[in-house]
């Protein structure tokens, strides 16, 4: 049985039906009763629902497990308290693997929540349980939150520079990979860096987003309080708000890129790449 914590999340679904794929049993670390619904229609045998801070609530979670998939909730203020209290309850429960899903790049301290997560790293090195941690790079699927403006208006906008560089990546590969390294020998004590195969910048990703749904699609550069001021209506806390607007500021200066052989080698085929990514989403509508 296999552990996956914030399991609700985009993240954690992905893993939890790459695990399924495989015939592997997971137990779903959920915060809310409505989430219960999309974790089982991803695939978990077991729920527990529970906030993530407590820990109580993570020694029940690993009762029985025999590995452990950590996702912190997004920008999450305590991740490194949550990664100590985890590592602690899973050493008492004799976890035989711990992977982690960190980032890339966490030892950028302009970007906060980069930084709590080498952090928790950190702790994982001594904690004396098998690890594995996996630092991918941004999502592809990330795309999919300007979709409607890109279709309808035939415009990408992002806070940040158009010549920023991503290697995004296919959430579906990371998963993929989550699963390799929870099912197979030889990943003990392994940091994978998990970039997608093309260092695009933001005007390349509107290009290729045109190409692929068949009207032109131009960058533009959203001002920053702009973005501030949508995300103060969605709801996002500050904390939230003011973390992403380092990273937007990271971005911006330097772009968030890596090299995708790691990626590759662990998938035994060529990453995805943008384009069959903006192809598949077009074709399911």
């Amino acid at each position: 049985m296999i552990l996956v914590t914030g399991a609700a999340g985009k993240t954690g679904r992905a893993v939890i039906r790459a695990l399924a794929r495989r015939g592997v049993y997971t137990r779903a670390l959920i915060h809310r009763e409505a989430q219960i619904a999309v974790v089982q229609k991803a695939g978990a045998t077991e729920i527990i629902m529970g906030d993530m801070t407590d820990p109580d609530v993570l020694a029940r979670a690993v009762e029985g497990i025999d590995a452990v998939y950590h996702i912190c909730p997004n920008m999450h203020p305590e991740e490194e308290k949550i990664g100590a209290n985890l590592l602690e309850v899973a050493h008492v429960a004799k976890v035989q693997h711990f992977v982690y899903h960190s980032v890339l790049h966490p030892q950028t301290e302009d970007m906060p929540h980069h930084w709590h997560k080498l952090r928790v790293e950190e702790r994982i090195f001594k904690s004396g349980l098998p690890f594995t941690i996996l630092q991918p790079a941004a999502y592809m699927q990330n795309l999919l939150a300007y979709w409607p403006e890109i279709v309808g208006e035939g415009v990408y906008r992002v806070p940040y520079s158009g010549e920023a560089r991503m290697s995004l990546v296919d959430l579906d590969d990371v998963a993929e990979v989550a699963a390799i390294v929870l099912t197979e020998p030889g990943h003990v004590g392994a940091i994978y860096e998990l970039a997608g195969p093309e260092p695009l910048t933001q005007y390349d990703i509107a290009n290729i987003l045109g190409e692929v749904i068949g009207q032109r699609v131009r960058f533009e550069m959203l001002p920053l309080e702009q973005w501030e001021h949508t995300a103060l209506q969605r709801g996002l806390s500050e904390y939230a708000i003011e973390t992403l607007k380092h990273m937007f500021r990271y971005y911006d200066a330097y772009g968030f890129w890596g090299n995708a052989n790691v990626l590759k080698w662990l998938l035994g085929r060529e990453p995805t790449r943008l384009a069959d990514f903006v192809r598949k989403v077009r074709d399911e509508g």
